[in-house]
């Protein structure tokens, strides 16, 4: 075990025992317990003590065992009522669980079936050979993929496309930084413009489901879309400016045909309807998670996605966003959230100095903790502030909401971000003080212009 890793299983044992062994006064026994809970999460998430999946699964284990009903915790008086067992594990059939699971099935049967491939040449073509408008065509397509796939899966995929234009490239050209870091910033910026885009945007649909706030998919797409675009060709300027292509044009060959087979085809008609229903959810209203059984039925149902590409899905992805839902039922019912809301005077802060602070705090943890476990650990203090009436009802929940969900996403700075910047530093073609540089000026900027849409946009929308 390295160090570090060491370091947060003793800092994390601790932050378990402190809560047991100090009182804190105001604080119910089944607080002590769930902050006990916290605090051993929010550490091992922190130092990735063991898989980060594994603590969202120790987390359910420890509710289970220590808050609920069938727990060995007697509760007598207080303000507590043990939850049943199955409200901890349900949170791994929750809504937002089912509409991630239709989108990873989308994304790997596009895969398999080279469809995502075929996007890229047909969205990619009207680009030309210049490499600046090769620059947006490629962060088009790779925002526009990872709305509906997994970012690291997009990455991935686009990185491959852009080497061999890299080749063609003189080694000397700033430009082949630009178009290698143009990937994971693009598919950064484009997970945030649906539901599925990312995790930490289903961290908090989850969170605000459990308070009644139903946010359609089409209503988050109304949200965070134009936001998406506008830093899209802002990132896209950032890059231009910091390394300039040297040639004019780089000779670009795009081979390659949609498959015709019977179960391609019943993908690409399977994709379309998912997603066209998707989006105009406001019309007909068919939430979005039963929608996401569309493609799970009709792939499965056709053999299109057979057994063996079911093992293959992200499940630990789902296991670490049921976690941080179940983290986030354990601090409101047991009081844990609102007593850490009362700790400290927010009534004290502006509004917008409020916005600003969740904001900051979770570009700048997202920067060093995955934008998952950011959501998970900040989405529960926010819920409380507004649930205790210092934010406006479901008004502030919803904006807190999102700031802290879009904030999440700009982490851009070091290579631990996201896997997309790790995946980018792996070509060799960037370093890490490429990224630094130009990370910290989109992820500044994405939080400047996610308090103005707070201020000017969301307010007559929401």
């Amino acid at each position: 075990m390295s160090k570090s890793k060491l370091a947060g299983l003793i800092l994390g044992i601790a932050g378990f025992l402190m809560p047991l062994v100090v009182n804190f006064p105001g604080l119910s026994l089944a607080g002590h317990l769930a902050m006990s809970i916290f605090l051993m999460a929010a550490v091992f998430w922190m130092f990735e003590t063991i898989p980060i999946y594994s603590t969202s699964i120790l987390v359910i284990f420890f509710q289970v065992i220590l808050l609920s009903t069938e727990g060995f915790i007697t509760y007598s008086g207080g303000d507590y009522s043990p939850l049943p067992y199955t409200r901890f594990i349900a949170t791994l059939a929750d809504p937002i669980i089912i509409l991630f699971l239709g989108g990873f099935v989308l994304a790997d049967a596009s895969v398999k079936y080279d469809f995502d491939k075929s996007m890229t040449r047909l969205l990619l073509s009207p680009f030309g050979t210049q490499p600046r408008y090769m620059i947006l065509g490629l962060m088009t397509v790779t925002a526009f993929l990872s709305a509906f796939m997994s970012n690291t899966a997009t990455t991935a995929m686009m990185i491959t496309v852009i080497l061999p234009i890299v080749a063609k490239m003189e080694p000397g050209d700033p430009a082949r930084i630009g178009m290698a870091l143009s990937i994971p910033f693009a598919a950064n910026i484009g997970g945030i413009a649906t539901p599925i885009g990312t995790p930490p945007n289903a961290v908090v649909i989850a969170a605000l489901n459990q308070q009644g706030v139903d946010v359609a998919f089409s209503s988050w797409m109304l949200y965070a879309t134009p936001l998406a675009i506008i830093m899209l060709f802002f990132a896209w300027q950032v890059l231009l400016r910091l390394y300039p292509p040297a040639v004019a044009n780089i000779p670009l060959k795009l081979d390659g045909k949609l498959k015709k087979s019977r179960n391609a085809i019943i993908l690409y008609v399977t994709f379309a309807l998912t997603v066209i229903l998707w989006v105009t959810e406001g019309l007909h209203g068919i939430r979005s998670a039963i929608v996401a059984l569309i493609p799970v039925a009709v792939l499965t149902l056709t053999s299109a996605f057979e057994k063996q590409d079911i093992r293959k899905l992200p499940w630990e992805v789902l296991w670490l966003i049921a976690g941080g839902i179940a983290l986030g039922i354990s601090m409101k019912e047991t009081g844990l959230a609102e007593w850490m809301v009362a700790a400290i005077s927010w009534e004290k802060f502006s509004y917008l100095l409020l916005l600003a602070v969740f904001g900051a705090v979770a570009l700048i943890m997202s920067n060093f903790l995955s934008n998952t476990v950011t959501a998970s650990l900040l989405i529960p203090l926010a819920i409380s502030l507004a649930t205790s009436g210092i934010l406006e009802g479901v008004f502030g929940m919803m904006m807190i909401g999102l700031v802290i969900a879009l904030a999440a996403s700009f982490a851009m700075v070091l290579p631990i971000s996201t896997p997309p910047n790790a995946i980018a530093v792996s070509t060799g073609m960037v370093k890490t003080k490429n990224m630094i540089s130009s990370g910290m000026i989109i992820g500044v900027t994405g939080l400047i212009l996610i308090l103005l849409m707070a201020i000017f946009y969301w307010p007559y929308i929401i």
